[in-house]
């Protein structure tokens, strides 16, 4: 099996007070334990076998490009005014090849096991979302703060791992796009994809596959939940705290 890889690492538009504080406009250039945030990801993109193409979405292709390793699968685009909009662009474009493995250039603690075993569980599907369970991730650092989608049988975090799987699945990235300035804020997302979905959610009647298989037929296609095995998986860097943190895990102290 092998895969198209996007990484995302744009930035938004203005001043990053993130990036600034660490001496780059950029946030992918921050410094995460040595090496530059993006090159993290990317290493562990390219270290899988089912990595074909490596398309690193930038404002700043050039940039980026510097830090990264030197292999002919690394190719750029530009990023668009979202991540949501330069998705729906890519799944649009005729020349694209599916499946799409599309994962950020803040996941500095990604590693090559996380993405093979996300997407021998996400291959068969047309969308997947990697997320990880809120009890596997306290179990791993009690008292960790992630934004958290409540489901009958638990809660979870996203993984910051999505599987696109063929060009069907451009209608549920423009209902993405549609909602993508309050991803940060569940119950907007799930009132996005109809009132059954966030009642669902938000009385607890549904479980999360069964929220997910409501939403796949909604929208005609097989969508489905990954639950990540490392729990790890649920920390991005974007802020100071998650810079240390993900700092301290690297070197080997939990």
């Amino acid at each position: 099996m092998s895969w198209t890889a996007l990484l995302l690492a744009g930035s938004r538009p203005g001043t990053d007070p993130f990036a600034s504080a660490h001496g780059t406009d950029l946030k992918p250039l921050i410094p995460a334990a040595g090496a530059p945030m993006v090159a993290r990801p990317a290493r562990a993109l390219l270290a899988c076998e089912g990595t074909d193409r490596l398309l690193v979405l930038s404002q700043a292709p050039e940039r980026i490009a510097a830090v990264l390793p030197d292999d002919p699968r690394i190719a750029f685009a530009p990023s668009r005014e979202s991540i949501a909009a330069t998705i729906e662009a890519l799944c649009a474009d005729p020349q694209t090849r599916f499946p799409l493995l599309v994962t950020t250039a803040d996941h500095a603690l990604l590693t090559s096991a996380m993405i093979e075993q996300f997407a021998a569980d996400a291959s068969s599907a047309d969308l997947a979302i990697g997320l990880v369970a809120e009890v596997d991730l306290l179990a791993r650092l009690p008292g960790s703060r992630r934004t958290w989608i409540g489901f009958r049988g638990g809660r979870y975090s996203g993984a910051n791992l999505f599987w696109l799987g063929s060009r069907d699945v451009i209608c549920a990235v423009r209902l993405w796009r549609s909602v993508e300035q309050d991803r940060k804020k569940g119950w907007r997302l799930l009132f996005a994809f109809g009132p059954a979905v966030l009642l669902g959610a938000v009385l607890k009647l549904r479980t999360l596959d069964q929220t997910l298989a409501a939403l796949g037929r909604r929208l005609g296609i097989a969508v489905r939940a990954v639950r990540m095995a490392d729990p790890l998986a649920a920390v991005d860097v974007d802020k100071e705290a998650d810079l240390q943190l993900a700092e301290r895990l690297i070197a080997g102290d939990s």
